[in-house]
Formats: structure tokens, C-alpha cells, sequence
């Protein structure tokens, strides 16, 4: 019988590999301050749970979670939600008198209870100036009625469930739409936005740039 034989081309592993190797890789610590030795961790605002793969959207879904739909100069969406009793309360409830409607990202976090408090704190500056304050975020009604009750929150929660009230108002969110944004609006007697404010790492700006608002009304 007649032997056969196979001849590969003269080319070696090294030459079929690329001939560089990237300088640097992305790194998730950039970004989020993740705790190396935990799972769970809470972080400006969010109760967040990971693994060591991390998917990192791409820059056309980045850009639209940062447009927003409720700008200076419009009557935002009317909404009906439940409060932190379980009673319903409307948008058009505030309608003759300012309002301030801002939204969290959850109950029991640092950000988000150092933004409450400050709120409580100033509770009486809104009053002096006619002012409702509303919070607003996807937590259900019985985490709003322990949250109020712990940190003696005079003012009114309402749960938002599924976000619909944030997606039809546009909020923002932040870090690579990571967070559930931190936003505040300020509404006057009429219902039409006199202010938008964004900052998720300085919770308690928020409350001065209302009030400086709604004290030069």
C-alpha cells in the first residue's frame, strides 16, 4: 500500500498569534468604588449586587439614558401614586400652590437618607415658602412607611413601581445607567417647571438650590 503524508505550511504558532498584546485594559474601578472582598454593597443611593464580570453598556444606549423628556418652561406628565399610608395622591392634588418633586434612588441608603433628612431639617423653610415637598422612588409603600417613620419625615413619599413616573418624566440616570438618577424639580402655583437639579454625590444640594428658588418667587 502506498504511505501517505500531510505537509502543513511553514508558519509557526507565534506567526498566526498578533504580534502585540493591549497596553492597558478597561478597569470597572475607574468607575464604581466596588468593595473587593463583598458582593453587595450600597453606593451613593443604590443597593447594588455584582460579580467580577461586569457588561458595560454601549455609548449609543449611554446617551439615551441621559435625555430627558421634562425640561425648564413645561407642565411635566400627571401621575396618581400611592403614598407611604397606601393612599392615592396626584400630581394635580399641588396644583395653586409650588411644589418640589424629587426623585431617588431607595430608601435606607446613605445618599438617599442624608437628602431626606436635610429635607426634614428644612422642612419649615418649605412651608414659609408655600412649598410641598414630594420624594419620589420605585420602593413600595411599606419600605416608604418605615423609612418616614425611622427618620420622622414630615413630608410625603410616594412609590413609583416600575419607574413608570421616572421613565415618563425623563429622569436621568448616572454612571453608565448604573444609578437610578438623583433629580429634583421645583413646580410653581401653575404646574409648569421653574427648576431641574441634578447631582447624585451632593445630596443635600438639592435642598439649597430649591429653596434659593423658591424663596425668590
Amino acid at each position: 500500500m502506498a504511505s501517505s503524508s500531510l505537509t502543513l505550511p511553514n508558519h509557526t504558532l507565534a506567526s498566526l498569534l498578533p504580534s502585540h498584546t493591549p497596553k492597558s485594559q478597561f478597569s470597572v474601578s475607574q468607575y464604581l468604588p466596588l468593595a473587593s472582598k463583598s458582593s453587595h454593597s450600597s453606593f451613593y443611593g443604590l443597593k447594588l449586587s455584582y460579580s467580577s464580570s461586569i457588561s458595560i453598556p454601549s455609548s449609543s444606549s449611554f446617551k439615551t439614558s441621559i435625555s430627558a423628556k421634562v425640561n425648564k418652561g413645561q407642565v411635566p406628565p400627571a401621575f396618581t401614586l400611592k403614598d407611604q399610608d397606601g393612599k392615592n395622591v396626584s400630581l394635580s392634588k399641588f396644583k395653586g400652590k409650588p411644589v418640589v418633586v424629587y426623585f431617588y434612588p431607595a430608601d435606607e441608603t446613605p445618599g438617599c437618607t442624608k437628602q431626606a433628612c436635610a429635607f426634614r431639617d428644612s422642612y419649615e423653610k418649605f412651608k414659609k415658602a408655600g412649598a410641598e415637598v414630594v420624594g419620589i422612588s420605585g420602593d413600595d409603600t411599606s419600605s416608604h412607611k418605615a423609612f418616614a417613620k425611622k427618620y420622622r419625615l414630615p413630608f410625603t413619599l410616594l412609590s413609583d413601581d416600575g419607574n413608570k413616573v421616572r421613565k415618563e418624566w425623563g429622569v436621568p440616570s448616572d454612571l453608565f445607567g448604573t444609578l437610578p438618577g438623583r433629580q429634583t424639580y421645583v413646580l410653581d402655583k401653575k404646574g409648569v417647571v421653574q427648576l431641574i437639579y441634578n447631582n447624585q454625590f451632593q445630596p443635600e444640594k438639592h435642598i439649597d438650590e430649591t429653596l434659593k428658588l423658591l424663596q425668590s418667587l
